[in-house]
């Protein structure tokens, strides 16, 4: 073997233990990640490694309303924390692209504002430039018609703006973190210990179902047996859980099998399935797999590899709301009182929610009357229905 044949061999086995170490870092970092959403304490250090692997030095899990009354970060990581309202504020413009962005897609400041513009704001310089903070990369993980939820990174001056590489390891742990939030948020599973997990299965609102690699039926809570005993969505037979749907029933058991391998394996199946009735009614499903990290104790308990969650659907928008602004010309807090009406309900719901006069809204919800040719709520309703689809997967 000559030298240049030598330095090519040398140089590929590196390249290959590169890769080897990057897939191992990501399927540690995921399985932390599903951790976290059986065992609220992990958070942030969940975050932190996740700021870290995209490239930042400071994250967190935020809730926006679309009033701009309220911005909050459940769990964070290396940022100065709370956020002043009046300094969100001066960006509010900019972040309503937020509410309108494609669900788990990187989104970094410069798709939402010049950059200049944002160095001259208050929040730059009484907020971001005191931390060192010059550039913020983040991903929708759900929304609402008055909410949006978010992960977002802070790049630090010394590590420079977004760039491709920082935008891929985004899209490749947004996914996950979507999935540990949705799962925590739906079921609100505050639990001290991941280990206490298998003991909480009863006392959940929502239907679960344990699971082993070929679907066959572990353990199953009170709402989850209502669910098979329905036979709407899902159904028992022979003791295997079965989805009514042949495409979702084939989903599912790709699923399942994949959990047995872990995290990794797993991928981005599983999130957010959605689950049709008979009767048109909605359900969302989202599986945990258990065979990794702290997840490995609840599922040995009961030999499962899987935890499948259900709950019905509500009516969640696409970006698809940006076409219902541009079809009828609206302005973004008209567009915002629409979608809040088909959310919260009627005049004084929408006030109490926006935190104004219902005065106000009233006039918001004449000048949508007269742009969309509506003379009903129920009308607005409906229109944005035919706008709607399921909760994206």
């Amino acid at each position: 073997m000559n030298t240049v044949s030598r330095l090519r061999l040398l140089s590929d086995l590196a390249a290959s233990a590169a890769s080897r170490r990057d897939r191992q870092q990501l399927s540690d970092l995921i399985s932390l990640v599903y951790d976290a959403a059986i065992d609220q304490s992990l958070w942030e250090n969940a975050i932190e490694s996740v700021a870290y692997f995209v490239g930042g030095v400071g994250a967190g899990l935020f809730w926006k309303d679309t009033d701009a009354q309220h911005v909050s970060a459940p769990h964070r990581f290396g940022i100065v924390w709370p956020l002043p309202v009046a300094l969100f504020r001066q960006i509010y413009p900019a972040a309503v692209g937020h509410f309108l962005a494609e669900i788990e897609q990187p989104i970094v400041t410069a798709d939402l504002m010049p950059y200049d513009e944002l160095t001259a704001t208050g929040f730059y310089q009484e907020w971001a430039r005191p931390q060192g903070f010059i550039d913020f990369v983040s991903a929708v993980l759900d929304r609402s018609a008055t909410s949006v939820a978010m992960f977002g990174v802070f790049r630090h001056e010394r590590d420079g703006f977004v760039d491709d590489e920082t935008r891929h390891r985004m899209r490749l742990i947004a996914p996950h973190i979507r999935r540990a939030v949705m799962i925590a948020r739906m079921f609100d599973l505050r639990i001290a210990e991941a280990g206490t997990f298998a003991d909480t299965l009863d006392g959940l609102d929502a239907g679960l179902c344990l699971v082993d690699a070929g679907g066959r039926l572990i353990h199953t809570n009170a709402a989850g047996q209502a669910i098979l005993d329905a036979g709407d969505i899902l159904h028992d037979a022979g003791g295997r859980l079965v989805a009514c749907d042949a495409k979702v029933n084939q989903t599912l058991r790709e699923v399942f099998a994949a959990a047995e391998q872990g995290d990794a394996a797993l991928g981005t199946q599983g999130i957010a399935v959605p689950l049709i009735g008979k009767h048109g009614e909605r359900y969302i499903a989202h599986a945990l797999p258990l065979t990794s990290g702290a997840r490995r104790r609840a599922g040995v308990i009961y030999t499962a590899v899987a935890a499948l969650f259900v709950r019905k659907a509500a009516l969640a928008m696409s970006s698809r709301s940006e076409a219902i602004g541009k079809m009828f010309k609206l302005t973004p807090t008209e567009l915002r009182v629409l979608l809040a009406i088909v959310e919260v309900g009627g005049v004084p719901e929408v006030a109490v929610a926006f935190g104004v006069a219902e005065t106000t809204v009233r006039t918001h919800v004449s000048n949508l009357f007269e742009k969309t040719g509506a003379t009903r709520q129920a009308d607005l309703v409906k229109l944005v229905a035919g706008y709607a689809t399921p909760m994206a997967g």
